[in-house]
């Protein structure tokens, strides 16, 4: 797999796998344990997630600048990974919200968050950047040797950012397994199992000082008895406490596994860095003996790789508006609508990452047999081709919703259990979906991130691949409104209104594909 690429590529994809896993584990669980743990509605959640999610990609902007100016990549990344350990242990400490101190919680929470992203945002973008900076290193190189190595080498920067965005995977795949693991093994422990539907029932109760309505105190009490191994359960203040209690500790001690995973990070970064480029040096012996012209016909060229990658940019805010909503829209509709007797609705999450892993090698075959037959595809049309098989997954959903006659989500937590049970769909629905999102992901994101870096100015590259990322916090910021008309309409609109989304970024970005092939071989 790393034949004929830099060697440092392995290295940068490692250490980028261990804080993915960590990241993954808080993320997978993040919206359903905001509600969970402190009572909050679907929308509340999603809307402290979304700013969460974009404060990570809009403080990426940030590590970019510092590393930029400082020249010292390495160091902004080390920090960066400190930073998370410690949001992190945040929030592993399981403190249990209360009425008194619920205001004060849900503050720490954000702020451990907030750590997070910071941490994140000097990490991110700038691996990403050492990643290009190693492929510019490599074609140089292959300069020396004539046209020939060279266009080989320039051939190998997409298949090796898809190698690099595997590896971000790995850690995706299994991480989403940990937080649900451990908080079932906690349940267990003390005399419980999981379910996805009591917690806000529980806080309902607990709300309401014991009055609820009498078709909420029934399901209340049918699902008491099924979470309770004894099979003796009596619902009451103290049962609700305590099941909330048991449930939100397990789900905290899940985090100590993304602290592990931040050290291990680290550790690998530390062992592994001197494979690494060194911008710095570089940077000082490129400055010397431009001319006047040169330096003219390089800020001509600046300008026109800025103004591609802004437009490229604009094209995938609303891709990641559309496939970020397997942390939102898609996960409750995962939790409410379908199947998941046996699985947890977190779990679902790793089916995306599973398809990167098992696809990937199929879609460089692909694009390699292409590019060998002379018919190239390029990256500006790959993305444009994803934004379509984006819109192919909403499609599914909306057609299938529509033929089931689903409500919103709101009406459908209001049914009966029996009712509801009998309307869920099985778990080949997601199956399906997360397939052509999956297949969307690779022709926009890994490719993304290579277009990025090649358009990049040498001085600019952390800064650009914090542009990038700042797009997709763009996207991820608006990302709540999946919840919204989830919960507001029949969710058959919820999933047109993103098909409409993606179809529109398609058709424009097909329009802008022939420039943007000009000025990425200029």
């Amino acid at each position: 797999m790393f034949k004929n690429h830099p060697k440092g590529l392995l290295a940068a994809a490692l250490s980028n796998m261990g804080e993915r896993f960590g990241y993954y584990i808080m993320n997978a669980v993040l919206v359903l344990f905001l509600c969970s743990k402190f009572g909050i509605p679907d929308q509340t959640s999603a809307l402290i997630y979304s700013f969460f999610y974009c404060g990570i990609y809009v403080l990426a902007l940030v590590g970019g600048i510092i590393a930029d100016r400082t020249r010292n990549y390495k160091g902004t990344i080390q920090t960066g990974l400190m930073i998370m350990a410690v949001g992190y242990i945040c929030l592993a400490v399981p403190i249990t919200a209360t009425t008194g101190n619920s205001t004060g919680l849900l503050a720490f929470t954000c702020f451990s968050l907030f750590l997070i992203a910071f941490g994140n945002g000097l990490f991110k973008g700038n691996l990403q950047a050492m990643v290009g900076q190693l492929y510019d290193n490599f074609e140089a190189e292959a300069a020396k040797e004539g046209p020939e190595a060279l266009k080989a080498a320039k051939d190998k920067r997409d298949s090796g950012f898809q190698i690099f965005y595997v590896f971000i995977n790995i850690g995706g795949l299994v991480a989403p397994f940990v937080a649900p693991l451990l908080r079932s093994w906690w349940l267990k422990t003390n005399g419980f199992v999981y379910n996805a539907a009591l917690p806000s029932l529980c806080h309902q109760y607990i709300s309401g000082n014991g009055n609820i309505t009498a078709e909420q105190m029934d399901n209340l009490s049918n699902l008491a008895q099924q979470v309770t191994i004894s099979g003796d359960a009596v619902v009451s203040m103290d049962f609700c406490q305590n099941y909330l209690q048991v449930f939100n500790e397990g789900v905290h001690y899940s985090f100590i596994a993304s602290v592990a995973a931040m050290i291990l990070s680290l550790v690998i970064f530390l062992c592994t860095k001197k494979g690494l480029p060194e911008p710095a040096k570089k940077a000082a012996k490129e400055v010397q003996g431009y001319t006047e012209e040169e330096k003219r016909a390089m800020a001509k060229e600046i300008k026109q790789r800025m103004a591609a990658l802004f437009a490229v940019l604009g094209i995938c805010i609303f891709f990641w508006l559309s496939f970020h909503q397997n942390g939102q829209s898609l996960s409750l509709f995962a939790r409410d609508f379908v199947k998941t007797d046996a699985i947890a609705p977190e779990i679902w999450q790793a089916v995306n990452p599973f398809f990167v892993i098992v696809l990937t090698p199929v879609i460089m075959w692909i694009f390699g047999s292409l590019s060998k037959k002379g018919r190239a595809v390029s990256t500006a049309r790959k993305i444009a081709i994803g934004m379509g098989i984006t819109g192919l997954a909403y499609l599914f959903l909306m057609i299938f919703s529509m033929r089931s006659g689903y409500p919103s989500g709101v009406d459908f937590r209001a049914l009966p259990v029996s009712d509801a049970e009998g309307m869920k769909a099985g778990w080949w629905v997601l199956i399906l979906t997360y397939f052509f999102l999956t297949v969307a992901e690779l022709f926009i994101s890994p490719l993304g991130l290579s277009f990025v870096s090649k358009v990049a100015p040498k001085h600019m590259q952390g800064l650009c691949q914090g542009l990038w990322l700042g797009a997709t916090a763009i996207g991820n910021l608006f990302i709540f409104v999946g919840p919204i008309m989830y919960n507001a309409w029949p969710i058959w609109k919820c999933w047109m209104v993103f098909l409409i989304v993606c179809l529109v970024a398609m058709s424009v970005m097909l329009g802008m594909v022939k420039w943007l092939e000009r000025v990425t071989k200029a």
